[in-house]
């Protein structure tokens, strides 16, 4: 008779099939096993036929890439470990030394941190365009230019670009564009049907997403995704993906998956206390401008409406305000200080809100023409009350005047 531990390792039971329930099953593995040699060299785990390590995917990274790929309306899917790992993806595959990419100046920090330092470091070229001008886009796309990164809002300024014409430059010249959805959450608009209805659909060619935020929705999950429509695109990907090694939690990715089916529930509850506190702030006289992509104001509205605009349109759950010169940055760190349900964190998209000040000369290669100057702060809002939230930040702003 074996040993207890050899049994209870080797143990001959199996559980019945046809088990179903509302969430899909957690796989967790490294090892997978294979019923004999044969199998091992047959298998293939590049098109999900099978399943040959951990790493490559269990039944539960494949349903969660499934259906990632539908919300986004992509068609090949990839888990990374953050939306910076995400983009760096994407980077490694597709760029070499001697090429060069093109960043909008509004792009996520760390996006332009990483092109900065490593891709620098490994002789790839980076230059910003504005967001704002497709024309300056145009004219800096170059024969080296391998890649153009696009985002929609901009980081922490909101800004909302001529997301279409972009697209059309790119497909013109002949160059990947790679858009960070993560704002728009595949609610906002879809990536890949930037036109709907037209024979030949407008798209970008790569998704990015940072899972992180909306799909998570509790603020404790770090992942990210990068999805595509084209064949060879996603394998010169998904070599580099397994190359890198990069792989995600069973977990994490049961957590995202838990979270999906109220994602639009939520999504229109953050939007919808957004826009509330926004107009609220457009009438308090301490603000030089208020930023978010519905007020008729904020810069690219015009463009935020033609994509996004059915109806009351999709805006997300971030704006941001810049204050008037008056006040200087200690005043804007003591207001930061003084709110009690908005906490200082970075992210967004879960419960709690956030808010966020920002050195935006420190993060711009110029001050951009259509922002005023002052000190900027971002909010994230979360699913608090809009009117505990408005009450919050009304005493905050009594006790800097």
């Amino acid at each position: 008779m074996a040993d207890i531990t050899t049994n209870l390792i080797h143990h001959p039971y199996q559980p019945p099939s046809g088990f179903a329930a509302p969430q899909p099953g957690v796989f967790k593995a490294s090892t997978v096993f294979f019923p004999n040699v044969a199998a091992m060299r047959q298998f293939e785990w590049k098109d999900k036929s099978a399943y040959t390590y951990g790493l490559h995917g269990t039944p539960t990274t494949y349903t969660l890439e499934e259906r990632l790929g539908t919300l986004e309306g992509g068609t090949q899917c990839l888990l990374v470990p953050s939306g910076l790992a995400a983009i760096a993806t994407v980077n490694l595959a597709l760029l070499r030394s001697g090429d060069e990419v093109l960043i909008p100046d509004n792009a996520y920090g760390p996006s332009k941190a990483l092109a900065e330092g490593e891709l620098a470091h490994w002789g790839i070229r980076h230059r910003y365009f504005d967001p704002m001008d497709p024309a300056d886009l145009a004219a800096k796309i170059s024969p080296q230019t391998r890649l153009v990164w696009l985002e929609a809002a901009g980081s922490v300024t909101l800004e909302f670009p001529d997301l279409c014409a972009q697209v059309r430059l790119c497909k013109a010249a002949g160059v990947t564009c790679a858009l960070d959805n993560t704002w728009g959450a595949g609610l906002a608009f879809k990536p890949f049907d930037l036109q709907p209805g037209q024979l030949s659909p407008l798209a970008v060619d790569i998704s990015v997403h940072a899972l992180t935020k909306y799909p998570s929705g509790g603020g404790d999950v770090l992942m990210g995704s990068v999805i595509t429509t084209d064949q060879r695109l996603h394998m010169q990907l998904k070599l580099c993906h397994m190359r890198l090694g990069l792989g995600v939690a069973a977990n994490d990715a049961e957590s995202v998956l838990r979270a999906l089916p109220s994602l639009s529930l939520r999504y229109r509850q953050h939007d919808e206390s957004t826009r509330t506190l926004a107009h609220w702030c457009q009438q308090r006289d301490e603000f030089a401008q208020v930023l978010h992509p519905a007020l008729p104001q904020s810069p690219g509205h015009a463009q935020w409406q033609a994509l996004c605009g059915t109806g009351l349109g999709a805006a997300a759950g971030l704006f941001s305000v810049i204050f008037k010169p008056d006040y200087s940055q200690a005043q804007v760190d003591a207001f930061c200080d003084a709110l009690q349900l908005f906490k200082i964190g970075y992210s967004w998209g879960g419960p709690m809100s956030l808010v966020m000040p920002y050195q935006l000369d420190t993060m711009r290669s110029k001050w951009p023409a259509h922002l005023e100057r002052g000190t900027l702060v971002r909010f994230s809002i979360g699913l608090e009350s809009a009117a505990d939230l408005q009450n919050d930040l009304l005493q905050a702003l009594q006790q800097v005047v």
